[in-house]
C-alpha cells in the first residue's frame, strides 16, 4: 500500500499509468476513489496520481482534530515520495486551495495547477467579494443541488446515491477544510512562483459562478480558462467525458508551453 509521510502523518495515494503527471486533489466529500472515471480515462496517456488528504479515505484519521493548513503538506509529501517533476495538480472545489498552496511550496515539482470550481483561496479583495456573493446564493439550495443538477439526480439515481456514499468513508468534514482560505496567496505570489494557473469551471456550477471565475482569470496574469457547457460543480462525477477532455487538453497545452519556453 503506497504511503507518504507528511510530518509523521501517513498519507495514502495511488499511481496509475505513465506519461506527464496529473495529481488529483479531492474536495470535502471525496477521496482517492472518487476519481475512478478519471483514472480509467487518462492513465493511457498520463501518469495519474490520486491522494487522500489526512482524515479522508485511507490516510491517517486518528488525530483528534484536523487543520486545513496541513493539507498542502500532504500533497507535497506525495510529490516528494514519487519524485514528480512538472506535475499538474488538479483540485476539486476546496481541494483546489490545497493544490495551489502545494504548488507554490514546490514550484520545482509543479508546473501548473488547475483550480477546479474554485478560486484556490487567492487573496484579492474583489475576488473575495464575488465569491462571498456566490456562496450566499448557493447556501439557499440543498447541498446535493449545489453539486449535481436535478436532471442528473432524477436520471441517475444510482450514481447520485454512490456520490453521496463517498463521503461516508471520511472522518474529516467540510468544517476542517474551511481555514485553508486563511492567509491565501496573492496574485503576485503566484506570478513570482512561475507556476501556471488554469481555472476550470462548469457553466451550471451553483457554488461558483462563471462570472466570478472569468474575473479571476482576467486578474491572474498568464492564466488559462476552461468553462465547460452544461456542467455542474461536481463535473468530474456528472459529466466525466467533458471533464476528462478539459483536463487532458490543459495538460497537453501547459506541457507544450513549457517545452516551447
Amino acid at each position: 500500500m503506497p504511503l507518504a509521510d507528511s510530518d509523521g502523518t501517513s498519507i495514502y495515494y495511488e499511481r496509475h499509468g505513465s506519461g506527464p503527471a496529473i495529481l488529483f486533489v479531492h474536495g470535502s466529500g471525496g477521496h482517492h476513489a472518487a476519481w475512478w472515471q478519471q483514472v480509467a480515462a487518462l492513465r493511457e496517456e498520463f501518469t495519474v496520481v490520486t491522494v487522500d488528504l489526512r482524515g479522508f479515505g485511507k490516510s491517517d484519521s486518528s488525530m483528534p482534530d484536523f487543520d486545513g493548513q496541513d493539507f498542502p503538506g500532504d500533497v507535497v509529501a506525495v510529490l516528494d515520495q514519487e519524485d514528480l517533476t512538472d506535475a499538474m495538480l488538479v483540485g476539486q472545489s476546496i481541494g483546489s486551495v490545497a493544490a495551489l498552496r502545494a504548488g507554490l511550496l514546490r514550484p520545482e515539482r509543479v508546473g501548473s495547477v488547475v483550480l477546479g470550481h474554485s478560486l484556490g483561496g487567492i487573496s484579492h479583495p474583489e475576488l473575495k467579494e464575488l465569491a462571498a456573493a456566490d456562496r450566499a446564493e448557493a447556501v439557499k439550495l440543498p447541498v446535493i443541488d449545489r453539486l449535481l443538477t436535478k436532471r442528473f439526480q432524477q436520471e441517475r439515481a444510482d450514481l447520485t446515491f454512490l456520490f453521496q456514499q463517498m463521503g461516508t468513508f471520511n472522518v474529516a468534514k467540510m468544517a476542517d477544510l474551511r481555514n485553508l482560505d486563511t492567509n491565501g496567496p496573492s496574485l503576485e505570489d503566484i506570478e513570482a512562483s512561475g507556476v501556471k494557473v488554469a481555472f476550470l469551471a462548469g457553466e451550471k456550477d451553483a457554488v461558483l459562478s462563471v462570472k466570478t471565475v472569468t474575473r479571476a482569470h482576467e486578474l491572474t496574469p498568464g492564466s488559462h480558462l476552461e468553462i465547460v457547457p452544461d456542467a455542474p460543480h461536481s463535473m468530474y462525477w456528472e459529466t466525466p467525458e467533458k471533464y476528462n477532455a478539459a483536463v487532458a487538453r490543459l495538460r497537453r497545452t501547459l506541457t507544450a508551453q513549457k517545452e516551447a519556453a
